[in-house]
């Protein structure tokens, strides 16, 4: 069925580290009615991030049910639903009665950095099957965590009741009619446990952390018949699971590897496509970003922990107000700003140090340390990039998205940094823009980025000076703990 205008429909969920969405689209990607609840996260202990699994569920269904209504009978010509997820959060349920048996332990949680610590010597062997680094940030270490330390957890498993895995094969079991314990592949991919050379759980992984394989979902592809989801009087089939960071590279088209893909929200990341090829890197993660018919479209990513969430910390620690209003024009005013070493969530790639103390370099404003703050983020992006030039050929253009890259500041530093044109988008959100393009069967048609504003590189020598700065002082911080 299509609607009025000719158009068949479709629902992404966009579940993030904040709010939990869900955006009507048509089959060009055109949004035609949105809802948003907030999602709440909990800092219970030094190193624990969580959210609520229930709040995680219902939050979800408000959302579908607001954005349906908002197009009445327009409804009935939704074709599909498409999940895009944080991918490296898990939690632990009961598959029986579906009770959550543990909070959703976040990505950016780390409360098993001694456990993963005392493994360093398998970091060579799990980078070399996972493209993946060692870290705390990943699903496994989480998993492993919950089986030795949560009694509700060793109880169910003890009666064959326990299914553990990705934060998205708890929304699909919730959420569908036919609670399905499955995983899509790049959810699957950000555990630490999964091979993305065979596609499958890797024996020797689940051996090294202690989990074994019949608590975990089976695997399946990127599209898959997931189930149904209950939307007024109508089932509709859930169709496609991913990342949410693996979504937005589709947001605009055909993938081009002469592209460097930066997307910025609560973390940033950085992405390469290689195709349908793997490539292992020294520092870098190798990312499978979509599965279908068995061909799989891989990246060499580098991660960025603290990107929204530095702003956050910094607003948070020093009792800074109005940071987001205010950031565009300290941004253009502030010339000298001290450097600040940004490890908010734990380091991430190249350097990957879960416990790096974050700290500024030099005196300044509460304007001064936000725009370091900034500047760190966009110095770290850049790292990322000087290493992915060491496998492959140099990017002739940044592609940005995500919302703190509705700063021009941002992204006129990364191109003057870079030396690189660096090109926004009109539509920035661009994680529910890539759902519905797969979700819609990567058409043909679907519209390239033609009508954002572009950042041409000027001749800003301050910035690549403090940058220079900013490099020796990270080495010799990271040197110094390694």
């Amino acid at each position: 069925m299509v609607d009025e205008k000719g158009d068949k429909l479709f629902i992404v969920v966009d579940q993030g580290g904040h709010a939990s969405r869900a955006v009507i689209m048509n089959g060009s990607g055109r949004s035609l009615a949105w809802a948003e609840r907030p999602l709440s996260t909990f800092h219970p202990e030094a190193g624990c991030v969580e959210h609520d699994p229930v709040e995680l569920v219902q939050t979800i269904r408000q959302c579908l049910n607001d954005a349906v209504r908002k197009i009445g009978d327009r409804a009935s010509a939704v074709q599909a639903v498409g999940f895009a997820t944080q991918r490296s959060s898990i939690l632990c349920w009961d598959n029986r009665t579906g009770e959550a048996l543990t909070p959703v332990i976040s990505w950016q949680d780390t409360r098993a950095s001694e456990r993963v610590r005392t493994m360093s010597s398998q970091a060579a062997n799990i980078h070399g099957r996972t493209g993946l680094f060692l870290s705390a940030h990943y699903g496994a270490s989480k998993i492993s965590w919950c089986l030795e330390n949560i009694p509700e957890v060793k109880k169910a498993r003890q009666a064959g009741r326990l299914c553990c895995g990705p934060m998205s094969s708890f929304m699909v079991w919730q959420l569908t009619q036919e609670k399905r314990f499955v995983t899509d592949p790049v959810s699957a991919s950000r555990t630490l446990l999964w091979n993305i050379f065979t596609k499958k759980w890797d024996p020797e992984l689940l051996g090294l952390f202690n989990v074994p394989e019949n608590v975990l979902p089976a695997g399946v592809p990127t599209i898959y018949r997931y189930g149904r989801i209950r939307l007024g009087r109508r089932l509709v089939p859930l169709k496609l699971v991913t990342g949410d960071q693996n979504a937005a590279l589709y947001a605009f088209g055909k993938l081009r590897p002469e592209t460097a893909y930066v997307n910025i929200g609560t973390g940033a990341f950085v992405s390469r496509p290689t195709g349908q090829r793997p490539v292992l890197a020294s520092g870098l993660l190798t990312s499978l970003t979509h599965e279908q018919d068995g061909a799989c479209d891989y990246v060499l990513e580098g991660t960025v922990n603290g990107a929204g969430s530095a702003i956050q910390w910094v607003q948070d620690t020093w009792k800074i107000k109005n940071v987001r209003e205010l950031l565009p024009a300290w941004l253009m005013e502030t010339v000298d700003p001290p450097l600040f070493l940004n490890g908010v969530s734990g380091l991430g790639s190249p350097y990957w140090m879960p416990d790096f103390a974050s700290g500024f370099l030099g005196e300044g404003s509460d304007p001064d340390k936000v725009v370091a703050v900034v500047e760190s983020i966009v110095f770290l992006l850049h790292r990322n990039i000087v290493e992915m030039g060491r496998h492959l050929v140099a990017p002739e253009r940044i592609q940005i998205t995500g919302g703190l890259s509705a700063l021009d500041g941002i992204c006129q530093k990364l191109a003057d940094l870079t030396g690189i044109p660096v090109y926004r988008p009109v539509r920035i959100e661009a994680t529910a823009v890539g759902t519905c393009c797969l979700l819609a069967g990567r058409p043909d048609h679907w519209p390239e980025p033609d009508a954002g504003k572009q950042f041409d590189p000027g001749d800003e020598t301050a910035v690549a000076r403090r940058f220079g700065r900013w490099v020796e002082e990270m080495e010799k911080k990271v040197g110094s703990k390694r």
